[in-house]
C-alpha cells in the first residue's frame, strides 16, 4: 500500500504504547496496524475521515484513542455513539477483547467499513448498529457509553441516556476541556471528573470528561 510503511508505523504505535504505560501485546498492536491499513484504504474511497496520511492517524487517531483506555479497564459493556471509522470502539475492542463493545453510527458507509473490520480483524466482541442512537433499543442496557468529537455533551446525553444501565457513567472524549457544554447539561446528570488526557507526539489539548446521575 502507498505510503503504508508498515515497520516505520509499528515502531511509532509501540513507541507510544510504552509512554503511556499501556499492558498491550505484540498480536494487539498487529491487530491495530491491520486496522490502519483498512483504514487507510477504505478512506481513499469512502472518505472516512479527513486525516489522509497513515503516520498522522497514529498519532491523532489510534494513540488519541489509547490515551483514554484506562478509564475502561472495569466496563463490561460499552457503546461507542458516533462512531465513525471505529475510534475510540475498534481500538477498546482490540485492547479489551473479553468486553462487550457496540458501535453506532447514522452513516451506512461507515457502518460497512467497521462491520467489514469485525469481519477480517475476528472481533468477536463487537456489534455494530446503523442508524440513530435515540432510536436504538437493546436487551441489555451498558454501563460506559462513550463518543469522541461526537456532538455536544447535552446532546450526547440526551440522545443515549436510555441506553444507559443504572449507576453507569458516560465518558466523552474532548479536546479542550469543554466548560461551557457542561454547563447546559441535561438536569439530573453532573460530571463526575474531568482528566486532562497525553497523547505521545500531539501537543493539543485533550480532555476525558465522566458524567453520572446526580445523586439528589
Amino acid at each position: 500500500m502507498k505510503g503504508f510503511d508498515k515497520v516505520a508505523l509499528g515502531a511509532e504505535l509501540s513507541a507510544g504504547v510504552a509512554s503511556l504505560g499501556l499492558p498491550i501485546t505484540e498480536e494487539q498492536i498487529e491487530k491495530m496496524l491491520a486496522y490502519l491499513a483498512l483504514l487507510v484504504k477504505w478512506n481513499s474511497v469512502y472518505n472516512l475521515t479527513s486525516i489522509r496520511d497513515p503516520q498522522d492517524m497514529i498519532k491523532q487517531h489510534l494513540l488519541d484513542s489509547l490515551s483514554a483506555v484506562h478509564a475502561f479497564t472495569q466496563a463490561k459493556h460499552v457503546l461507542d455513539v458516533g462512531s465513525g471509522g471505529g475510534l475510540p470502539g475498534i481500538i477498546l475492542a482490540i485492547v479489551f477483547p473479553s468486553t462487550s463493545i457496540s458501535m453506532i453510527d447514522t452513516v451506512n458507509k461507515k457502518t460497512a467499513f467497521l462491520t467489514q473490520v469485525k469481519a477480517e480483524l475476528k472481533l468477536k466482541n463487537v456489534t455494530v448498529h446503523t442508524g440513530r442512537v435515540e432510536l436504538l433499543k437493546v436487551e441489555q442496557k451498558f454501563d460506559v457509553i462513550t463518543s469522541r468529537a461526537f456532538s455536544e455533551l447535552n446532546n450526547f446525553v440526551n440522545w443515549s441516556h436510555h441506553l444507559l444501565q443504572e449507576g453507569g457513567r458516560f465518558l466523552a472524549m474532548k479536546g479542550v476541556s469543554p466548560d461551557q457544554e457542561i454547563e447546559r447539561l441535561p438536569d439530573g446528570w453532573e460530571v463526575e471528573n474531568i482528566e486532562a488526557l497525553h497523547v505521545p507526539g500531539l501537543h493539543v489539548e485533550r480532555h476525558l470528561v465522566v458524567i453520572r446521575k446526580s445523586e439528589n
